[in-house]
């Protein structure tokens, strides 16, 4: 969801990145602190119930994951750790979410099935990413699923803040269901299309 309006996205935030990279800001510096901050949005703010301001904190990181790429491209200074900096963090912060939403559920939100499947939308959109990162160093492709990280962060974001907007906790509940049937589904989708490629890479002798 978030791909869509990326070069929308890119094109208002070029000024305050050519602005950094003038300050002596590195892109790396960018993705450490914007992970930061999303990781206290979520792991101060939702346990104590201040969901709509976890979630308003939260937004204004994640825009770090697009400021920090156009820094680079910008600079010049692409470079494969810095890819893997930005993947590695982005998993880190999207943990750190639905651990937030699990404390929540956990304390004022007192019930142990969210809390549940707050963790199992933790585990299996760690799975997920795990999943095609792993298919790809095997040399297989595995960029299919119904959710997306962009679109499993867009959701559990918007439906976290309405939900305190207009007052309808029914919202987080439906996103959590909805996000921890569609990451096993996508789970199990990368799972099935590269057992395909597997087995025809090793020929039809094999079972």
């Amino acid at each position: 969801m978030m791909e869509r309006f990326r070069a929308f996205f890119t094109k208002v935030i070029s000024p305050v990145a050519r602005l950094l990279l003038r300050l002596g800001v590195s892109p790396d510096a960018v993705t450490v602190v914007g992970t930061l901050g999303v990781c206290a949005g979520a792991l101060v703010f939702f346990p104590q119930g201040k969901l709509l301001t976890g979630v308003l904190v939260i937004t204004a990181f994640v825009f770090s994951d697009l400021l920090d790429g156009t820094m680079a491209r910008l600079s010049g200074r692409t470079s494969k750790f810095g890819a893997f900096l930005d993947s590695t963090l982005d998993r880190i912060g999207d943990g750190a979410i639905f651990a937030g939403i699990a404390l929540y559920f956990s304390g004022p939100g007192d019930s142990d099935l969210y809390t549940v499947l707050a963790l199992v939308c933790l585990v299996m959109g760690a799975v997920t990413s795990y999943a095609r990162a792993r298919a790809e160093s095997l040399g297989f492709q595995a960029k299919v699923g119904i959710a997306e990280r962009a679109d499993r962060l867009v959701a559990i974001l918007v439906m976290t803040g309405f939900s305190r907007i207009f007052d309808l906790p029914v919202l987080l509940e439906i996103a959590l269901w909805a996000l921890a049937v569609a990451s096993t589904v996508t789970v199990v989708q990368r799972i099935w299309v590269v057992r395909q490629q597997a087995y025809a890479e090793a020929g039809p002798t094999q079972p």
